[in-house]
Formats: structure tokens, C-alpha cells, sequence
């Protein structure tokens, strides 16, 4: 779907008059956002920059921290690229990662507080997580498990 698309979708639930009202926006720039920048009077919407932005810097924060506002999270496709793990290596990582995880949240709470450094590794084993355990999901789905890989840890 492309962004103007998705945009029409949503100014069909709540008015361009209103978003626009809420973003301090004139009516006719919103409306512009759901046609397609190629099209006549067309311009580049709000969705197209922040694509240009992530491709451009390559930084996956812009995305986490959308979703983030959002109430949400983001996890990474894993990579479709061959590898010789098979089914029993990809579920010794998920434990693996997962005791990891355990282990991080154990060593903060033990002095029955957390700070915000040990917060902060405990959302980056968190995340880690999550996407090894997508890359299995993934590969269950697809029923291709040589696509499976170890996570790179940061």
C-alpha cells in the first residue's frame, strides 16, 4: 500500500478538516498528503519524509521510537539469508537469549531497584529477544528453518 493510500484509509475515519485543525495545518496541504506526489497539486506526505529519513541515516531508532509513541514496539524482519542451523539450534537460542534476558533482570532487581543504565539493558536483551524469537516464528510459518541464524549481539 502506499502512503497516500493509507492516508485516504485513514482521513476516512477521522476528517482531514480535523487533523488538519489538530496539526495547525491548512485543510487543503492534508488533503494533498492522500494523492500521489507524481499526481497534479500532489506533494510529499509525512509517512514519505520520515521513509526518506530512515533510509537516509539507516538508523532503526527513528522506527522504535514511533512505535514507541505509539504504545508499541518495533521488531525487525529477520534476514532471509542461508544458514546450517536447523530446528533444535534456533530453539536452544530463543532459551538461550530468553535465560540471558532472566539473568539481566535477576542482576538489576536484586538490590530491589532498578536503575536507569540496568533499564536499559534490560530492554536491549529484551529486543533481542523479540527479534530471535520473530526470525523463529518466521521460519516456523514458512517452514524453512535453514534461514534461521544466530542474532548478532550489539
Amino acid at each position: 500500500m502506499e502512503s497516500h493510500e493509507l492516508l485516504r484509509e485513514v482521513f476516512d475515519k477521522k476528517a482531514a478538516k480535523e487533523i488538519s485543525a489538530d496539526l495547525e495545518l491548512s485543510t487543503s496541504m492534508v488533503y494533498k498528503w492522500a494523492q500521489p506526489a507524481s499526481h497534479e497539486g500532489g506533494i510529499g506526505n509525512p509517512l514519505d519524509r520520515i521513509e526518506a529519513l530512515i533510509h537516509s541515516t539507516g538508523d532503526q531508532r527513528i522506527v522504535q521510537w514511533i512505535c514507541q509513541r505509539a504504545g508499541g514496539f518495533f521488531i525487525l524482519n529477520p534476514e532471509h539469508a542461508p544458514h546450517p542451523h536447523f530446528l533444535i539450534p534456533a530453539t536452544n537460542q530463543i532459551v538461550q537469549e530468553f535465560a540471558d534476558l532472566l539473568a539481566v533482570v535477576a542482576s538489576a532487581a536484586a538490590d530491589n531497584k532498578i536503575t536507569a543504565p540496568e533499564a536499559k539493558q534490560i530492554r536491549a536483551r529484551w529486543e533481542e529477544l523479540k527479534s530471535v524469537t520473530e526470525g523463529f516464528v518466521v521460519a516456523c510459518e514458512s517452514g524453512d528453518f535453514d534461514t534461521l541464524r544466530p542474532l548478532k549481539r550489539q
